[in-house]
């Protein structure tokens, strides 16, 4: 169930799971799927996903512009994707996100989840103003359908 400091969502796709890890370990395709994450970039000389292999993702919300440098916790293909974002001011992890993958009658359960591990006292602050925990689970949504939506369509 989400809450304010972490969440996950669900949804079905007709496509299997591999595909689906595919889709969401090409980091460079990031910004097609997140309304956030409008771009991310290997850092490092890395290519392709990897455990500790790291790279950058650039966000926005409104007039807010922000980025994080990003460690792959895991990348196990058609079962799990799952980083974590660092507050490189701080030297503090910030957040963690999961994408694991389940076969289904559809073809694939894919769920994405997000879990809050550090936050500045700035962003505490502007939390009463914008409850990011809501806000993180609308974009999740909005992340899996269009997921979806680039799963099911035909190359």
């Amino acid at each position: 169930m989400p809450t304010a400091r972490r969440g996950q969502h669900s949804i079905d796709i007709a496509a299997p799971p591999e595909l689906v890890y595919d889709l969401i370990a090409d980091i460079s395709r990031m910004g097609e799927w997140s309304p956030e994450c409008y771009r991310c970039e290997w850092l490092d000389g890395a290519t392709a996903a990897a455990p500790g292999e790291r790279f950058r993702g650039y966000n926005r919300l409104g007039l807010m512009r922000w980025q994080r440098t990003v460690v792959i916790d895991s990348a196990e293909r058609g079962r799990e994707f799952a980083f974590t974002t660092i507050n490189d001011d701080a030297a503090r992890a910030e957040t963690r996100w999961r994408y694991t993958m389940r076969p289904s009658p559809a073809g694939t359960l894919l769920t994405e989840s997000f879990e809050f591990l550090w936050c500045s006292v700035p962003n505490r602050l502007a939390e009463v103003l914008i409850p990011r925990g809501r806000q993180v689970n609308r974009g999740i949504e909005e992340t899996l359908r269009r997921i979806k939506r680039a799963a099911e369509t035909p190359a």
